[in-house]
Formats: structure tokens, sequence, C-alpha cells
């Protein structure tokens, strides 16, 4: 199997028509200069040296804003910049993201001509009431013609979803879920809300409009919703923003975040969730009260399976007065638990 390498170029924000009352791309990206393409050129030769891998997937992925929204001449700039890797075979393909309303029969044959391979839109709520809150400038409408056209053309098609939206609750985010997976994506991306300095949402939190989900309860909904994805296999590429010195714990000087459910581990803690939920149903399902079990997992597994700081080891101590014992073996296959004594 090929190992898969992501070469991320940040097109600021200049593609969006408005800006979202959660959203500040230059705060989040910490890039404000518009890139150009000597700028791309650098970044797939640099990250190109790294890659160690001869048996590899090399993808460039443009992020950061609406790229199809920002003017044709700098589109094509910066693809056929590196739609020219493409050509000498240094690279395979290339990823954009952009919004639904940004997407159409044009602009998908153009795509298509310089390599691009996947395009994710930024959906965030199939809730017209929420998308409308928060300002973002589309309809559900809009989602659900995008996509179609993006799969029809043979794009894969991926989506990002948020959770703690204004005024949205765990029903609204539940549909949500359950609106994208009618529309087919092959990748999804979950975005709990982190109030960003500069937005009108951290306006609408520092006067009490707003209050945005505790860690637990951003954990807890990520964790129901990687299930529904999962049961129908759509990959979740990501869960939380990337750590980075803008994107850190608020009380770091140099972070952006003002609140909300910020952790540098989150998908971790997502992740980990759901494993303390199989190992607590294995539990369950031993008849008799033990003081001790002990398990193989893939190795693989092993991290999300103790958990962040062990947490699931200490809950199950807690809960079920259980000394859980985790082994690593390459025969289990992974996400499966094999019980090897009681």
């Amino acid at each position: 199997m090929k190992k898969e390498y992501i070469i991320p170029i940040f097109v600021p924000h200049l593609g969006c028509p408005n800006d979202c009352s959660f959203c500040n791309q230059k705060k989040i990206s910490g890039q404000t200069k518009m890139v150009n393409a000597e700028d791309v050129k650098k970044t797939i030769n640099y990250y190109l040296k790294n890659f160690k891998d001869s048996n590899k997937y090399v993808e460039v992925a443009f992020f950061g804003g609406s790229f199809t929204g920002i003017e044709l001449e700098k589109q094509e700039e910066l693809l056929s910049t590196a739609y020219d890797f493409i050509k000498m075979k240094k690279v395979n393909s290339i990823r954009i993201s952009t919004r639904p309303d940004y997407i159409n029969k044009d602009i998908l044959k153009r795509l298509k001509k310089y390599g691009v391979k996947t395009i994710e839109l930024g959906v965030q709520s199939t809730n017209n009431y929420i998308l409308n809150r928060s300002r973002r400038g589309h309809s559900f409408e809009d989602v659900k013609k995008a996509s179609k056209l993006i799969r029809r053309y043979g794009f894969v098609l991926g989506h990002q979803m948020m959770v703690g939206l204004p005024e949205s609750t765990r029903n609204d985010e539940i549909n949500t879920a359950q609106d994208l997976i009618k529309l087919k994506p092959k990748i999804i991306r979950i975005y709990p809300v982190l109030v960003i300095k500069g937005t009108r949402l951290e306006e609408e939190y520092l006067s009490g409009e707003y209050e945005p989900l505790t860690v637990e309860q951003a954990v807890e909904i990520s964790k129901d919703l990687l299930n529904m994805f999962n049961s129908k296999k759509i990959k979740v590429i990501r869960i939380g923003l990337q750590n980075t010195n803008e994107i850190a714990d608020p009380n770091n000087e140099n972070s952006q975040v003002v609140a909300g459910p910020y952790h540098p581990a989150f998908r971790q803690l997502v992740d980990s969730r759901l494993w303390y939920d199989k190992l607590s149903n294995t539990i369950k399902g031993i008849n008799s009260k033990v003081k001790e079990v002990k398990i193989e997992v893939n190795p693989s597994d092993i991290n999300n399976v103790v958990g962040h700081k062990k947490i699931n080891i200490k809950q199950i101590d807690e809960t079920y007065d259980t000394n859980l014992i985790v082994k690593s073996n390459a025969k289990v296959k992974p996400g499966k638990i094999k019980l090897i004594s009681i």
C-alpha cells in the first residue's frame, strides 16, 4: 500500500464573499500574504525532499479559503504550477476546498483540466436557519446541488461540518450528518466551533449571547457523528482544528482562540471515547464480577484503547472496579478486541 502524503498550501481568505460569524482565516492559518507560483513551487519542492517513502501517493492541497472564489487568473496560476509537478510525475493529484455556492459545470471542467481529484465543501450545517444565523451566505440547496455535480464529474467529494454553531443543537448536528450521508461523500471533517479573536462570534461570546460547547460536550457529539459516518464507511479524516501556534490553549499568549472546546489531542479524545464504549460493553458482557480483564488489540489501536493519559484504564477501574490490561497483537484486526482472560 502506498504511503499517502499531503502538501498543504494555505490560500488567504480572499475567495469568500462574506465573513462567517465564526471565521477569521487569517488568524487561523497565521498567513495574510497571498501565495504565488513561486511560493507553490518552493513549498512542493520542500515537502518532496522530506518524503522518505519511495512507494508514495502525493497530493497538493490548497486550504484556507474558498479556492474557486478567488480571481480566475490567480486560480490558474496556482493550479498550473501544481499541475507541472503532476506532469513530472512527482505529484499524483490536487485537492481544493471551497464553498458550495462557488461550484458549477465550468468551474469543475477547469479543475479537472488541472488534475484536481478531491473537492471539499464547507457545509457546516444543513439547517438553513443555522446557516443564516452564522452568516454563511449559502443554503442547503446549494450544498445538494454542488455535491451532486462534483460526484457527476468524477471528483472525490468531501464535506466539512461544524458542531456547536450558534443555536445549533445535538439534534441539528445529527440531522446534518444524516443529510450529508445521503449525499455520499467519501471523506468528512468535523470541526467543533472555537471562538476566534476578531470574529463576530467573539463579540457574541463576550456579550453572553453565545455559549461555546465544553470539551466534554464536543467529544460526545463528535463521537456520535464519527460512529454514524464509520457505519456508512465514510472516512472521517479530521476532527478538530489542527494544533498550531495560532490554534492553541487560550491561556497561551500567542493563541487566537478565545474560548471553546480546544484540546491539543481532540481527535484522540473522540477515538478513545468510542473505544471506551466498546470496552464497557465487553465488561458488561461478562456475567461474573471480575477484578481483572486482559485484552489484545491491534498495535495501531493501542493509544486510543488506553486513552489520552490512560483515561480509559482509569475510568474502567473507577466504574467497574476492574483492572484492565491491554496487550498488543498484530493478528487482531484493527478496531477489534480479543478477550484473553478474566
